[in-house]
């Protein structure tokens, strides 16, 4: 689903390297985690697989679409979710996902179907006729979810997509990334909530100062060692890539 072959990326006129040569295959119907510490080049990587940001070298590819090449097929098969939210503050909830709709063509009774479903399952249905600038956080987060998946894209990349979710919500949204890729889809997302990624994920990124330092399923990255999680497994690689080993 995704293809990410060699990729770099760095800012301050080549000064800072925040993505540094790094290839990947994310498969369909699994759901990806990528975790990283702060500064580590998750979510300069997620702009762009999204193609928000321009690589400077490699290629990625989305269902076959060269993200730079054919944009506008690949983003039609991607839902994204940001680490902020880009919303527009004087419409309505329902307005705003209207408009979404709207640019992604979908028809009248799919819209209204999905509405009504994703607002349910974060119990949103009494705040869409409200302003969005009323919204708290949670309820932005909640509008933004529900604006990524309501055309049904068979890939959804979701930059920190708990944050600011109450734990019900959070839980739904967990099993609706499993349900999605147990229909042949694909879920690739980061998260600082090491636990969430142990549970949810098949396949697990580390991604430190911008390199990639392991790929696996979670039995993969222990390398043996039962039992062990998958927090102590991040702090041992990070700490041994800083210190050069890696």
């Amino acid at each position: 689903m995704i293809s990410i072959e060699n990729v770099s990326k760095s800012y301050a006129k080549g000064a800072v390297k925040a993505v540094d040569d790094i290839s990947l295959e994310v498969k369909e119907g699994e759901v990806f985690g990528f975790i990283g510490p702060n500064g580590a080049g998750k979510t300069t990587t997620i702009k762009m697989i999204t193609g928000i940001l321009k690589p400077d070298t490699g290629r990625i590819t989305i269902a076959g679409h060269d993200i730079q090449k054919d944009p506008v097929e690949a983003k039609r098969r991607i839902g994204f979710v940001p680490d902020s939210h880009e919303l527009y503050d004087r419409l309505t909830g329902m307005e705003y996902l209207k408009f979404i709709a709207d640019v992604y063509e979908v028809p009248e009774t799919l819209r209204k179907e999905n509405i009504e479903k994703y607002a349910a399952m974060f119990n949103l249905e009494g705040a869409l006729d409200e302003l969005i600038k009323t919204y708290s956080h949670g309820m932005k987060q909640k509008i933004v979810l529900i604006g990524a998946l309501l055309h049904e894209p068979p890939l959804w990349i979701l930059d920190e997509p708990m944050t600011g979710l109450d734990p019900k919500a959070s839980f739904a949204l967990k099993e609706e990334m499993k349900s999605h890729c147990a229909k042949g889809n694909t879920v690739f997302f980061s998260t600082h909530v090491l636990e969430v990624a142990e549970r949810v994920c098949d396949r697990i990124g580390i991604i430190d100062n911008g390199r990639l330092i392991a790929v696996g399923t979670i039995d993969e990255l222990r390398n043996g060692e039962k039992g062990t999680t998958l927090e102590n497994i991040f702090f041992k690689l990070t700490e041994a890539a800083e210190g050069g080993e890696v």
